[in-house]
């Protein structure tokens, strides 16, 4: 509401009090002494003062910053891929075609990616071969470390496996998600079909097998999945081939 009309429906009538004059109109409205003349004024002032603004005061205005403050955005940068495979450094045995990152703190010409190749061996610059085949990355840590000690003063080396190459296992025929997978823990036959997705609709769960070289190792679905004979979900071993018809 604009403050002159507000003024305007407020103003209040002075005029000269004499004996002549009666309060008892008022006193009617107001029956508590005195208030008759008090909230009038009190009424005046408080619609009169709330429509302004004291000179000299500024009315606070937001900046960008200060919106930028109240609706903060996480500028934070997204968390860094897995910087490795899901393997155990202490029990995983590389093998060949495994590609590890070997990384030596402060140390950029001995950093970077590495792959074990057939015999086993992994090549570093001024340093040649070095055993990596059929040990853990812990072990190649030791080793890695001890083979720079001629160029380097106390070597810190971390090793990781960035792809698991050399241990797959393969899951054939009517799966949901057929197709080779990285045998980088160990894994049953029956954690490899929860990966695939579990089996397709016309898929016999009674007449699946795990083909090994030569051997074929019957697996029951329908027993295993209601706790029965469960000596048959063995672990598999890198080139098992999962079947199921």
């Amino acid at each position: 509401m604009p403050l002159k009309s507000t003024m305007k429906a407020c103003r209040i009538k002075v005029v000269p009090f004499s004996n002549s004059h009666s309060l008892k109109p008022m006193r009617k409205l107001f029956p508590v002494p005195g208030i008759s003349v008090v909230l009038p004024v009190l009424l005046f002032c408080s619609l009169s003062f709330g429509q302004q603004i004291p000179v000299g005061a500024t009315v606070p205005q937001y900046s960008d910053k200060d919106k930028a403050k109240d609706n903060p955005k996480d500028d934070r940068k997204p968390d860094a891929a897995p910087n490795g495979a899901a393997v155990d450094l202490n029990t995983y045995k590389v093998g060949p075609a495994d590609v590890l990152m070997i990384s030596v703190w402060n140390e950029e010409k001995f950093t970077g990616q590495r792959v074990v190749q057939q015999n086993g061996n992994i090549t570093m610059p001024l340093v040649g071969d070095i055993p990596a085949g059929d040990t853990t990355p812990k072990q190649i840590e030791v080793a890695v470390a001890k083979a720079l000690t001629k160029y380097v003063v106390k070597p810190l080396v971390t090793v990781t496996v960035l792809e698991v190459q050399s241990k797959k296992y393969y899951l054939d025929g009517l799966w949901n998600h057929s197709g080779e997978y990285a045998l980088a823990v160990p894994t049953t036959i029956l954690e490899a079909i929860s990966k695939a997705g579990g089996l397709q609709e016309f898929a016999n769960p009674k007449k699946i097998y795990v083909l090994r070289g030569d051997k074929r190792i019957p697996f029951n679905y329908k027993e295993v999945i209601h706790g029965k004979n469960m000596e048959q979900n063995i672990h598999l071993e890198p080139g098992d081939h999962v079947v199921v018809n």
